[in-house]
């Protein structure tokens, strides 16, 4: 593949990158593949109304509103919701060390949107993800005008790290991971994926495995800094314990609680066979039922109905009084942190398919025994600091998730130990927002605050 030789670093009067054979072959696939896209799209829009009303500001129309002064920013992009949730202990951070500008994030999903829109609440904005082609992409850094962005965990965008370094944007990659299936992509085109990676003014990992991965891609050692993990940081388990979905849930106490956190299609069926199991001892207990993509909360509805239990959606519950129900699937946004509070035992879904897991951290840090499947290769090294210290609980299989459903339930004992363990570890790993902080301090320097008097003195030479 034909790269290209690289350029200085800042430009101060380069709106435009140059032109280079690689990056017009990308956009141009990129291109193509948004045009095959769009019918999927519209089936998308037609059928559950996704995508609709976004469309414009994916395409780099964002509204002149969101920066009518064309105000210098932070831009932040998180993908979807753990990633919009992990940017939670940087924000203030941000607001402290650069109060002059403006903080804006963006997602690329709907529910990433709902959860930046509610539980983001210090940002200036939220909005749509441009699309990674240059006319789209040069429409939004004119409106938003950031000094700096910092992309989460393995959002690689080359146009849009290309376009920044042409406007002498600050890049970084915070909370960085690579699983083995993205780096293994990456590979394929390592000499493109060098140009891509070498646009980051600096890469702040999770690991040293991670490290070496994108070294291996081809940036540079210098720019690569472990910081740990954001997760550990953004996991709050006061903030469930104080919001008012509680008042929906007036679980009497002893009464066993299971909660499938995020499921994927393919999942619910085995976590309502595990639950059934577990009924046959525990008759009152009730499972919470959440299902990761809001396109799905009907389908599963009928899902729990067709399969005999008493099932209600969370947003027909009467307030202050006790759920009735078997099942209640919990048809919002945003309320699943605080549910973990009335929690026995929580599965995380997205594990028993092959969806690489979500994540595990904030029932943890409510103390709770946590269980999940076979796949957790996006969370490879959180899963595997738990099992290491037996925080946690890995089922390979559908029947397995029964049995250690069952057990747990039978446990008292096993459930404490699991959920002391599982908290201490989330608290040991803590720190990593302060490291994140510093690197990119280096890169921006932190801004006075408005009013404040500015002292300039000669350089000393």
């Amino acid at each position: 593949m034909t790269t290209c030789v690289d350029h200085p670093r800042r430009l101060s009067f380069a709106p435009r990158p140059e032109r280079c054979p690689t990056y017009l072959a990308y956009t141009l696939i990129a291109g193509l593949a948004a045009l095959v896209a769009l019918p999927w799209f519209a089936w998308k829009a037609f059928r559950h109304g996704k995508y609709v009303g976004s469309l414009a500001e994916r395409l780099g129309r964002v509204p002149v509103g969101i920066n009518v002064d064309g105000d210098p920013s932070i831009w932040i992009h998180a993908v979807s919701v753990g990633e919009a949730v992990a940017t939670r202990p940087l924000l203030a951070g941000l607001r402290e060390r650069y109060p002059t500008l403006k903080v804006f994030v963006t997602t690329t999903t709907a529910t990433g949107q709902a959860i930046a829109q509610t539980r983001l609440k210090p940002v200036d904005g939220v909005c749509y993800f441009p699309i990674d082609l240059p006319g789209a992409v040069g429409r939004f850094l004119d409106v938003l005008r950031p000094q700096a962005l910092l992309v989460m965990e393995t959002e690689l965008w080359p146009n849009v790290l290309r376009a920044c370094r042409a406007r002498g944007i600050t890049t970084m990659l915070v909370n960085g991971r690579l699983s083995p299936r993205s780096f293994g992509r990456y590979r394929l085109v390592r000499p493109f994926m060098r140009r891509v990676v070498g646009d980051l003014d600096a890469l702040a990992v999770q690991t040293r495995d991670v490290a070496d991965k994108f070294i291996a891609l081809g940036a540079d050692p210098d720019r690569v800094v472990v910081t740990g993990s954001l997760k550990f940081d953004a996991v709050d388990p006061a903030l469930g314990a104080r919001d008012r979905v509680l008042r929906f849930f007036k679980v009497r106490l002893g009464r066993p609680v299971v909660i499938a956190a995020s499921t994927l299609e393919g999942e619910d069926e085995p976590v309502l066979r595990a639950f059934r199991r577990a009924r046959l001892k525990h008759p009152d207990a009730l499972l919470i039922l959440v299902p990761r993509h809001p396109e799905r909360f009907a389908d599963v509805v009928a899902l729990c109905a067709s399969e005999g239990f008493k099932v209600e959606r969370r947003t027909a519950l009467a307030i202050d009084v006790e759920p009735k129900a078997d099942v209640i699937v919990l048809d919002t946004i945003g309320e699943l942190a605080a549910l973990f509070e009335v929690a026995t035992v929580v599965f995380v879904g997205g594990s028993l398919v092959r969806a690489g897991g979500h994540n595990i951290l904030e029932p943890a840090a409510h103390g709770k025994p946590v269980v999940f499947g076979p796949h957790m290769e996006n969370f490879a090294d959180i899963a595997r600091t738990f099992l290491d210290q037996h925080g946690a609980v890995q089922v390979g299989s559908d029947g397995e998730l029964a049995d250690t459903l069952a057990a747990l339930l039978d446990d008292p004992m096993r459930r404490a130990t699991l959920g002391a363990t599982a908290k201490g570890i989330v608290e040991a790993n803590r720190g990593a927002t302060e490291r994140t902080l510093a690197v990119l301090g280096r890169l921006l320097p932190a801004t006075p605050p408005r009013g404040a008097v500015v002292h300039h003195f000669p350089k000393v030479r």
